[in-house]
């Protein structure tokens, strides 16, 4: 599946490729899908797409007083798009944003990802 291209933050690939290498291959009873192109720090799942994105920038929505959405260890900032949520973890290095589609249940996805973003992306 095409991953819309994106600048990856300086010092981003290396976290994100341990990253990668460590997420499951069912995310919320979604297979995981070749992306491309196969540069970006990205994976996906099922159909409609779960699309990870890692080393992306802080979202527009972001602000220091943000209400996050606290998730086994990882804080969430939920912004709310055109069917789905797409979920930024603003507060480790470097960011990851999820977007979940409404086809999937959004704690059921977050539940499946957020181990392995905690061992390989610290906290800010």
């Amino acid at each position: 599946m095409d991953v819309e291209p994106y600048e990856v933050t300086p010092g981003a690939q290396r976290p994100c490729d341990a990253l990668l290498a460590d997420l499951p291959d069912v995310v919320s009873d979604a297979v995981s899908r070749e992306v491309s192109p196969s540069s970006l720090p990205a994976a996906a799942w099922g159909r409609p797409p779960i699309v990870l994105r890692c080393g992306v920038g802080l979202p527009p929505e972001y602000r220091p007083d943000a209400v996050l959405t606290e998730f086994d260890g990882v804080a969430w900032l939920p912004v709310e798009g055109e069917g789905g949520v797409f979920f930024a973890a603003v507060e480790r290095e470097p960011v990851v944003e999820v977007a979940v589609p409404d086809d999937y249940p959004a704690a059921d996805v977050l539940a499946d990802l957020t181990a392995p973003i905690r061992e390989h992306l610290p906290a800010r």
